[in-house]
């Protein structure tokens, strides 16, 4: 939820479906449903890292959180981290996953 507010303050339109009727739907369904809202689905699912990019050729992009304690602060450093270091349009049809001390991107950035 912290994560949330970041992202509010940084301009970013976020759409939260947690404690909706939407709350617990398929992996599938949750990426199809950001597709549609045309949003980055940020996630601290590990198989999005993966899969999407093998199953969608166009999206608007994924981030996985993957830390290995994953807590409020750890991931606010992380998603600061990564919003200052790529573009806004370098998101489109790409799967970033932040770890501890790294991260990766798929397709590699340029």
């Amino acid at each position: 939820r912290s994560a949330i507010a970041l992202l509010e303050q940084g301009g970013h339109m976020v759409f939260d479906f947690r404690g909706t009727s939407e709350e617990g739907i398929e992996d599938l369904a949750v990426f199809e449903k950001a597709c549609v809202l045309d949003a980055v689905l940020l996630t601290t699912d590990r198989d999005f890292f993966h899969t999407i990019p093998h199953l969608f050729n166009s999206h608007p992009g994924v981030v996985v959180v993957a830390l290995r304690q994953p807590n409020r602060d750890a991931i606010l450093s992380r998603l600061k981290w990564l919003l200052g270091q790529v573009s806004e349009t370098s998101f489109r049809n790409r799967s970033f996953q932040l770890r501890d001390g790294t991260w990766l991107s798929f397709p590699l950035l340029a």
